[in-house]
């Protein structure tokens, strides 16, 4: 077996609040990625259709504003819907260029009404099938004002050549249980996805790393003062106190000994590519493996409810 994994992680910045105009970023970084030889490639937090930067630049939690209301809703409009098949380009590519994929969207599903959004994490394998949806389990802060919480359905790891490859959704890369669920899945490459900036990833990708003994992808996108789109309603409020940097990206890869592959990569669009090689687990889990031997699950063990959750059940 080939023991190599070559990856591609993809920070660029959205077509802010348009989903089709981003999907097409997407797909062109896809195509290059294949260019290049990866085998995984990997996009940011909520790329699809960008982050909700407004909330914190504009009194987000202000109660019942024309603003708030009119930003959201145009917000998921642009949010994906995977059962209208709105992702089947995006498999097609995959499928054709026998690549995997993680993409970070805002997700509009039909399983829990069709009005509320979800950031998620969608993982696309090489022959271009969907095969796990991540709602983040916790949205951070001002995001709980426009996304819903999510549910441990998307815990789950897939193989990708010699690796098990799992991944969650910014904070939730500090929250210590979900990580343990993908790690005792046998999880040996983590994804960390986030919506930008180095002040996110370059702490917490070596810690991950070192704890798990596992390769640790970070990747994040990028987002400028000069990236929100002129027509955006209520565009003078929303850069009337925006900084001109919001996110300089720190997308960075750490190997299962900590110690940086890729460092943290700031202010630059474009591909990050590395080649892996699952050896490295092996050597590293000698003397540390948080969910083998070094565990006691006689002492404490982590109960996880991977139902979707959904509001009405109908038989």
């Amino acid at each position: 077996m080939d023991y190599t994994l070559k990856v591609a992680l993809a920070q660029i910045s959205p077509v802010w609040l348009d989903k089709t105009a981003t999907l097409k970023k997407v797909e062109q970084s896809i195509i290059d990625a294949a260019k290049e030889g990866a085998e995984l490639v990997v996009f940011g937090e909520a790329l699809v259709p960008g982050y909700p930067f407004w909330l914190a630049l504009t009194g987000g939690a202000q109660w019942n504003t024309q603003l708030n209301k009119e930003l959201h809703a145009i917000y998921v409009c642009n949010a994906i819907s995977i059962e209208n098949g709105e992702l089947n380009a995006i498999c097609k590519l995959a499928k054709i260029h026998k690549i995997a994929i993680y993409l970070g969207i805002i997700e509009r599903p039909l399983d829990r009404g069709g009005h509320s959004i979800y950031a998620s994490l969608v993982y696309i394998n090489a022959n271009g099938e969907i095969k796990s949806v991540h709602r983040k389990l916790q949205p951070t802060y001002d995001e709980r004002l426009t996304w819903s919480p999510g549910d441990g359905n998307g815990l789950q790891v897939h193989p990708l050549k010699a690796f098990t490859v799992g991944g969650l959704n910014c904070w939730e890369n500090w929250m210590p249980l979900p990580r343990t669920a993908l790690y005792g899945q046998g999880e040996n490459l983590h994804v960390a996805v986030w919506p930008g900036s180095d002040h996110n990833t370059k702490d917490i990708t070596r810690f991950i790393a070192r704890e798990s003994r596992s390769f640790v992808i970070s990747v994040s996108a990028l987002m400028t003062k000069t990236d929100f789109p002129k027509n955006t309603p209520f565009y003078e409020e929303i850069i009337k106190d925006a900084p001109t940097t919001l996110a300089n990206g720190g997308s960075c890869i750490a190997g299962p000994d900590g110690e940086w592959i890729i460092e943290p990569v700031l202010n630059k669009e474009g591909l990050l590519v590395a080649t892996l090689d699952f050896n490295r687990v092996l050597e590293e889990r000698q003397n540390f493996d948080p969910v083998g031997h070094y565990s006691r699950p006689d002492v404490t063990q982590l109960i996880v409810n991977k139902e979707r959750q959904t509001t009405v059940k109908i038989s």
